[in-house]
């Protein structure tokens, strides 16, 4: 279930990325390339529009957020490299 603080993510109404309280763990519910790009584009646009003011993933999926396809997608939507993850700032 949705907890408070969490973001979810939709691509043609189908849930795409879910994103726990916090934003240092995410899950992904698709392997398709255009759907992880679509969700990573409205994600950051979500969070440039307010819904959070950063947010720095970690995990995505259980393992690092750099190793990831979804991860890649984020950086290619804007959010930046760290040593721990993928950060973004409103």
């Amino acid at each position: 279930g949705r907890k408070a603080g969490a973001l979810v993510v939709l691509v043609d109404g189908l849930l795409a990325l879910y994103v726990e309280r916090g934003g240092k763990t995410m899950l992904t519910y698709t392997e398709d390339p255009d759907a992880l790009t679509a969700a990573a584009a409205a994600l950051v646009t979500a969070i440039r529009q307010g819904a959070a003011d950063k947010m720095a993933v970690e995990k995505i999926n259980g393992e690092s957020a750099l190793d990831s396809p979804a991860g890649r997608a984020l950086a290619d939507a804007g959010f930046y490299s760290t040593p721990r993850g993928l950060r973004i700032r409103a």
